[in-house]
């Protein structure tokens, strides 16, 4: 049997295959392997995952996770993995960037891009990831992320770029003055988290000239100072894995237009693709 896991920061969905065939699939809480100890890392896998597991004959684990940078970080989660499930003989850890590439490219070379909380890409040639161009956050970065798209809302809104109606709706809607605003950006914590809990509103209002302006603006950023970086983008497919890049799919397909690029896959989560990948 073999056991896969989409690890995001918020939450892991694991899915257990058996000849190809999924068997059991299970969601627990998320792991950022950058921000936890193995020990910590093993406590929540060995209290959320292995009461679901426990008894079936686990051969191999391919675990896909967010923070799974370097090897340090890779082998804290494959020990604690090793720890929990001890009848694998093969545990492989990489990051959800891969994830996203086996997903929507299989063994085919692709531009591979993830619109989430953040946003990342990177050239893939079938086999690896060969270029990438660093993400630098939603401060330096992320451009079409939901964090950006949260922050260039509220940057509009307050500078008086958007009708005075909507701006007002907007502000209705989530319970928020300037005031407000100012302290869950500069004094609170997760301030991406907090930005990117607004980007629903412009999805929501959508055919209003000003919000669509933004949005369109926001994914032509991302093509030029991201997937313009990677050779021969003109002629590979450019495929987004994200609930980002599902709700804004008719925009992205716009920007795209615009900039001709040619858009490939859009799928919301990379397990249906991982699973048809190591099915093979």
């Amino acid at each position: 049997m073999k056991l896969i896991a989409d690890s995001g920061s918020t939450k892991i969905e694991w899915c257990v295959l058996d000849n190809g065939k999924v068997v059991k699939q299970v969601l627990t809480e998320g792991i950022n392997a950058v921000l936890l100890t193995e020990e910590e890392i093993a406590l929540t896998i060995g209290q959320q995952l292995v009461p679901h597991v426990a008894g079936l004959s686990i051969d191999e684990i391919y675990y896909y996770g967010a923070g799974c940078l370097f090897e340090s970080i890779c082998n804290n989660v494959r020990k604690a993995l090793a720890g929990n499930i001890p009848s694998a003989r093969k545990i492989v850890v990489e990051s959800d960037m891969l994830a996203a590439a086996r997903a929507v490219c299989g063994d085919d070379p692709g531009i591979v891009c993830i619109l989430g909380t953040g946003s990342n890409s990177c050239y893939y040639d079938g086999n690896n990831i060969v270029d990438n161009v660093p993400s630098l956050g939603y401060i330096l970065g992320d451009e079409g992320s939901g964090a950006v798209l949260g922050k260039m809302l509220v940057g509009d809104a307050l500078k008086r770029q958007m009708p005075q109606q909507l701006v007002d709706k907007f502000m209705a809607q989530y319970g928020l003055t300037p005031q407000l605003i100012i302290e869950n950006v500069y004094r609170k914590p997760g301030a991406n988290r907090f930005l990117a809990s607004l980007s629903p509103f412009l999805a929501e209002n959508i055919e209003e000239p000003s919000v669509h302006r933004l949005v369109l603006n926001a994914f032509k950023a991302f093509f030029v100072r991201n997937v313009e970086n990677y050779n021969g983008y003109k002629d590979t497919p450019v495929h987004f894995v994200g609930s980002i890049a599902v709700c804004y799919r008719e925009v992205i397909e716009e920007a795209a237009k615009a900039l001709y690029i040619n858009i490939g896959k859009i799928v919301k989560s990379p397990m249906e693709g991982l699973v048809e990948y190591h099915s093979k």
